[in-house]
């Protein structure tokens, strides 16, 4: 037991290397205050696909276009969303994005691609690489014991692990900042996830956001969303900057 406990561990550390150079991109992010028009679409386009506001979405998408989001990083965000939001709701995103780009093309716009994501190289052991990506989002450094869900539904710790955090995570185009810009936008118009809005809002931060670029994210969805779901936000981010603050005074 203690020798796969150990290769386990050491899986994971691993996996933490191999992910050494998203952190250093994400630390980049570190060095801006206000998100930026790119990122504040993001906002939008995930808000209105995981609350099923199509008019509203196919607004946002355009708007992403313009402000220079390319087509494959729209896509992630749309695919990303399906693990939060439903399959449903993403794939009512889809349906929309296909819309805005066959009138985009008729209308002569041509929107640059961009990088398309890519699944895991063969072989990669998933487990350790999602448990990577998963300690990195909460800002640990060693694999913390399993409690509460993990255990009473372990099925759902390995889906988290393998599919959510190794499969959709590891897909690349999309930094991990903008990928959780997207999941807490999400997370705040779908209502009713105060402990999953908690723990991206704190993950946000753990790979580079500040707290300015989080108060931008409660602003757009104030001023583009709605004032229910920025309030939602509201409160949880200032219940996340107590705890934090208590931790780190």
């Amino acid at each position: 037991m203690a020798g796969k406990s150990f290769s386990k561990l050491a899986a994971v550390m691993f996996a933490l290397l191999c992910l050494g150079n998203l952190a250093r991109a994400d630390d980049m992010e570190k060095l801006k205050t206000a998100l930026d028009a790119r990122q504040e679409k993001i906002v939008t386009i995930a808000a209105f696909t995981a609350n099923g506001n199509l008019p509203e979405l196919k607004t946002a998408l355009n708007g992403g276009l313009d402000a220079g989001l390319t087509v494959n990083e729209i896509k992630e965000v749309l695919i990303q969303l399906y693990a939060y939001a439903g399959f449903p709701r993403s794939l009512n995103g889809i349906q929309t994005f296909m819309t805005v780009m066959d009138e985009r093309e008729k209308a002569g716009i041509a929107d640059p691609a961009g990088a398309q994501g890519t699944a895991l190289p063969a072989g990669t052991n998933r487990d350790a690489y999602g448990e990577a990506v998963r300690m990195r989002l909460s800002g640990v450094t060693e694999v913390p014991a399993k409690s509460g869900y993990q255990l009473f539904a372990p099925g759902i710790d390995v889906f988290l692990k393998e599919h959510l955090f190794a499969d959709i995570f590891g897909r690349g185009v999309l930094e991990f900042s903008d990928r959780e810009i997207a999941t807490v936008a999400a997370l705040a118009a779908l209502g009713g996830t105060d402990a999953q809005l908690q723990y991206h809002l704190n993950a946000a931060m753990n790979v580079g956001l500040s707290q300015q670029q989080l108060a931008g994210i409660i602003s757009v969805l104030e001023k583009d969303v709605g004032k229910n779901e920025s309030a939602f936000a509201g409160k949880v981010f200032g219940e996340v900057l107590k705890k934090r603050s208590n931790i780190n005074p």
